[in-house]
């Protein structure tokens, strides 16, 4: 999915990193210059919550949009809450995607 979400966000012309993990993401990112972060609800490792938390704290942390296949009332309270943009429940459309991606850039 990531992937997917990478190469769809690259055609409409926009830069991307994928990351397999959060982890992989805070060894490789050593200052948040990132427009807007995409994180899914279950991940390897720390979850895509945990990330967001961990994000929150920082100054200048870019939107998240948070994505899952597992999106309950809790689930979206909770990150909607702690300063999500967005929850995207699993399957959504390209052009919903790229919707809110543009919502985050304007931001």
């Amino acid at each position: 999915m990531r992937e997917a979400i990478g190469l769809s966000l690259r055609g409409y012309g926009l830069r991307t990193a994928t990351f397999d993990s959060a982890e992989a993401f805070l060894a490789a990112v050593t200052t948040l210059t990132s427009a807007c972060i995409i994180v899914d609800v279950k991940m390897p490792g720390i979850s895509g919550l945990e990330l967001q938390r961990r994000l929150a704290r920082l100054p200048g942390a870019p939107p998240i949009i948070i994505v899952s296949a597992h999106v309950d009332d809790h689930v979206e309270k909770r990150a909607l809450r702690a300063g999500a943009l967005a929850v995207l429940s699993k399957p959504f459309t390209e052009e919903t995607l790229l919707d809110t991606v543009r919502l985050a850039l304007e931001g």
